[in-house]
């Protein structure tokens, strides 16, 4: 009966996952310990066995005697419990394995068990929270706790890890995990890791360092840190940590509370820069403010620390709800992996021979800096790439370091506020960017490099290193970074006759995977923050290139929980900032409805059903007289795309005047609701949608359209066009069949504001509607002149972009699988697949899509005017194929086609 014992205990009202831990021998006799979620505060006591059959009693909150009794039989239990108001209760269980109460809630995924965690640890901070007068300050505090593994011993140590606002996590010295997870005000994510890997004979020490952000209401953009990083007006750390042995009993209890020392850096401050504000501007460290680099090892002298400060547990009484709900993390960790710089691009004070010796591996170069001595290098990573940089030197108390990391080179008339970008790898121009500036300490006590690593990692093609140093000599040892981002497995493949083609896939990948860490973003530089625009496309690049739909996941929930009281979406969230612009509410829309066309997934769906119908009312309740929407509150932006003529993202006559092209987002929107509503059964709403549809296209139809131009008008009476509004009018079915065709005609070729880069998408998708996909391949000229120009992301738009990497321009990789391949699903989840390859002027092209079921492969070719494709999709799923004479086959596995005499 030694061992860990796992049961489930149900009562009417609540049900109890139970751990009883037996341990103990024939001379000491047994020990019984107990573990439970939700908490029972039992304490066994008067243990006797016989044979198979365990008893023992405890007495309860009432003074009353409680018994236990346990019978084992091989691998399984029964037992009876008594429990106060409900006397004794009969269960039954199995033999554990040795594993966290965390990890074995999983494994019955019982949700209100999950709800119910009782958390032994508590929040602790170096000072009781709040804090007052914190102000606008950041603060950098570190924490650490010892243990002892005895000899002999083989434990096991998960560890459930979070805090207000951001934490690294060490074990011995390594770091194993960063976090929280971006969450929001409802939300809470901590991160559950297994360190046993780390764990050592002898002295061990968990070691935390956590960066809490200013909580300052309102916001001070540039100087409240991260906007999409949320936090509360206390900060804290909490830890749920158990030394196990194999057999899952308890050794140690590494809980976060009063045995954890804790230390706060003196000389840590942001700085504000209003050119990326809005992740909270740089930092300033005076590196004699902090540990010596030690600090997170064993054997590291603490005692100087202070004892951490209990403020909080995780729950109260009376329904009192948390700051903190705490939640498992929805994704996985983000990669690290360290790199190093590929070239030295300029260098002043230094010979450049000298300092491309500090980029190689495999060795420890150092590079001696003479007191006084100023220097600068710029170093290119040979890709534009998100992670953490890191400078290691040795002595040099008083030194400066700045580093500074860039999109890349500029013309050197450019600035901050007008860009003037060529070839972005032209070095003869100038680097634009901000720097974190590092006073260096020079401990001559310390056994290792003295290493700065701004906490928050950066964005950076290139990047700009000034050294002042003081009056005490320094060596510089090595100069490197760790880049970090989603682990977004990239399944898919692409490749076609136009190397230019080939060329923009690979900058899509790059871009896709650049703006996903914990988020997607629509910029990693400037704002890292979470838009609903920028998003739908991003799941739909995740979707072809991954079939992972963890993130997506995460992201429809996101802007589920920034819904105002009204149904209206936040337009960017997580962020401490809210923000609502109208039109890109309804983008939530789209993500469900494409989730469910990829995944198949209808119980997602259900999910959201009443958000779906609010989010419809909101705009229906601001219907005018005459049926569309009107202006909508000054409070919010009115932003559509970064239209030329439209200075703020719509046209200025907006701000007093209804735009249609937001009553025709809203009438596509209602089909979308529409359809999902008939799936799940609700089919009075989903008429009722329908019909609001319906007459608001009619709407738009009497009021917008122009008999002249044979166009919709954008605002009413205005002679303003774009083709932005002729999209919609076509993807909402306000025209339909041949007068849609001919309407995108005229929009192709009308002088009409034009769409850029983002809003491509949707015009593709309203020319595959009107039988006008041949008229894509134009449309790609706009993304050619990027692999002309030294670029290595897709930027935000085509003229002096601000961003050099915008995930929102990187359509290739939805439309050259679901174009040129023909690769789209034909049922929801791919259940059945649909190939129909479209030609332009390509002589061949191959590629595949990873589904749920299995990769989906496509090869054509061209040759003279025959045409020849060979497909294959995974097994139990039936594709059909349109080859270009307009013929259809189905077929199952394989399969080979030709059609002779095709006229392109």
């Amino acid at each position: 009966m030694l061992g860990v014992w796992n049961a489930m205990i149900k009562t009417p009202f609540h049900q109890y996952y139970a751990v009883f831990s037996i341990t103990g021998d024939a001379q000491n006799g047994n020990k019984l310990t107990m573990e439970s979620e939700p908490h029972l505060n039992i304490s066994y006591n008067n243990i006797r066995t016989n044979g198979n059959r365990l008893k023992a009693s405890y007495t309860d909150e009432n003074s009353q005697r409680q018994e236990l009794e346990l019978d084992f039989t091989g691998d399984t239990f029964s037992g009876s419990l008594g429990i106060p108001h409900f006397g004794p209760v009969a269960f039954t269980g199995e033999k554990g394995k040795g594993i966290p109460m965390a990890e074995r809630l999983k494994l019955y995924g019982d949700k209100s068990v999950q709800e119910n965690r009782f958390w032994k640890g508590q929040w602790i901070w170096d000072v009781h929270q709040p804090e007052p007068d914190i102000g606008l300050q950041q603060l950098l505090v570190y924490f650490r706790r010892s243990f002892h593994i005895a000899e002999g011993l083989t434990p096991k140590l998960f560890v459930d890890v979070t805090a207000d606002s951001r934490y690294r996590l060490y074990v011995n010295g390594r770091s194993v995990a960063v976090g929280p997870c971006k969450g929001d005000g409802q939300t809470q994510y901590y991160e559950t890791v297994d360190v046993t890997q780390y764990l050592q004979t002898g002295e061990n020490v968990l070691a935390v360092k956590v960066l809490r952000l200013s909580s300052h209401q309102p916001v001070v953009t540039g100087e409240s840190g991260p906007l999409s990083i949320w936090r509360s007006n206390a900060a804290g750390l909490l830890v749920e940590a158990s030394l196990r042995d194999e057999y899952g009993a308890v050794l140690e209890s590494l809980h976060s509370g009063r045995e954890w020392r804790t230390f706060r850096h003196s000389g840590y401050r942001f700085v504000r820069k209003s050119m990326i504000q809005w992740v909270g501007g740089v930092e300033e460290v005076d590196g004699s403010g902090g540990p010596t680099q030690d600090w997170m090892k064993p054997g590291f002298d603490d005692t100087t620390w202070s004892h951490a400060l209990p403020f909080a547990g995780t729950r109260e009484d009376f329904g009192l709800l948390s700051p903190w709900n705490l939640v498992a993390r929805p994704i996985p960790f983000l990669y690290e992996e360290e790199r190093t710089f590929v070239k030295v691009t300029k260098a002043e004070g230094i010979d450049p021979e000298q300092a491309e010796k500090l980029l190689k591996t495999g060795s420890e170069p150092i590079l001696s800096v003479a007191p006084g001595q100023k220097m600068m290098m710029e170093l290119d990573a040979g890709e534009l790439t998100t992670g953490y940089l890191t400078i290691a030197v040795n002595g040099g108390q008083g030194s400066v370091i700045r580093l500074m990391g860039s999109e890349g080179y500029e013309a050197l008339d450019s600035n901050e506020f007008q860009r003037k970008k060529g070839a972005r790898d032209d070095i003869s121009g100038k680097l634009i960017g901000e720097f974190d500036t590092y006073h260096v300490a020079g401990d001559s006590n310390s056994r290792s490099s003295e290493v700065y690593e701004p906490f928050w990692f950066r964005t950076f093609r290139f990047v700009r290193i000034e050294i002042e140093a003081g009056e005490v000599p320094m060596e510089l040892a090595s100069i490197k970074y760790r880049e970090t981002g989603y682990p977004l497995e990239v399944k898919a493949r692409f490749e076609s006759s136009d190397e230019e083609l080939n060329t923009l896939w690979d900058l899509s990948i790059r871009t896709l995977k650049r703006c996903m860490h914990e988020t997607y973003e629509d910029c990693p530089f400037y704002e890292q923050l979470q838009y609903s625009m920028d998003s739908r496309l991003m799941m739909l690049f995740t979707y072809y290139v991954s079939a992972d739909d963890r993130m997506p996941r995460r992201t429809i929930d996101d802007f589920y929980r920034s819904r105002q009281p009204s149904g209206l979406l936040q337009s960017r969230f997580p962020s401490v900032e809210p923000q609502v612009i109208p039109s890109f509410a309804l983008y939530w829309v789209d993500m469900l409805a494409e989730h469910y066309d990829f995944n198949g997934d209808l119980e997602l769906i259900k999910t959201y059903r009443p958000a779906i119908i609010e989010l419809m009312d909101w705009f229906h309740d601001r219907l005018t007289d005459d049926g569309i929407v009107g202006v909508t509150s000054h409070r919010y932006w009115t932003y559509f795309d970064w239209v030329d003529a439209w200075p703020r993202g719509a046209p200025p006559e907006s701000m007093e005047r209804p735009m249609y092209l937001l009553s025709l987002m809203y009438a596509a929107s209602l089909r979308k609701a529409a359809g999902l509503l008939t799936l799940t059964g609700w089919n009075d709403a989903a008429n009722e949608m329908t019909s609001r549809a319906d007459r608001v296209c009619e709407a738009v139809r009497r009021l917008a359209w122009s008999e002249e131009r044979q166009l919709f008008r954008d605002l009413p009476g205005m002679e303003i066009y774009s083709q932005h509004s002729q999209i919609m009018a076509v993807l909402s079915d306000t025209v339909t069949g041949e007068e849609a065709r001919q309407l995108l005609e005229r929009a192709m070729e009308e002088p009409i504001h034009r769409v850029t880069l983002p809003f491509s998408y949707l015009l593709m998708q309203a020319l595959k509607k009107t039988g006008l996909q041949h008229r894509t391949f134009d449309m790609w000229d706009r993304w050619r002149a990027f692999a002309r120009q030294g670029l290595t992301t897709l930027p935000e738009v085509e003229v002096n972009p601000r961003s050099d990497c915008h995930a929102w321009s990187a359509v290739p990789l939805a439309e050259f699988p679901a174009s040129i391949l023909g690769i789209t699903p034909a049922e929801p989840g791919f259940a059945t697949v649909k190939i129909e390859p479209q030609i332009g002027k390509l002589k061949w092209a191959k590629g595949s899509v990873p589904t749920a079921h299995g990769m989906v492969e496509v090869e054509w070719a061209l040759n003279g005017n025959n045409f020849e494709l060979l497909a294959k999709v995974p097994d139990g799923v039936t594709a059909q194929v349109k080859l270009p004479d307009g013929s259809v086959r189905p077929f199952q596995g394989e399969g080979r086609f030709q059609t002779d005499g095709i006229t392109i």
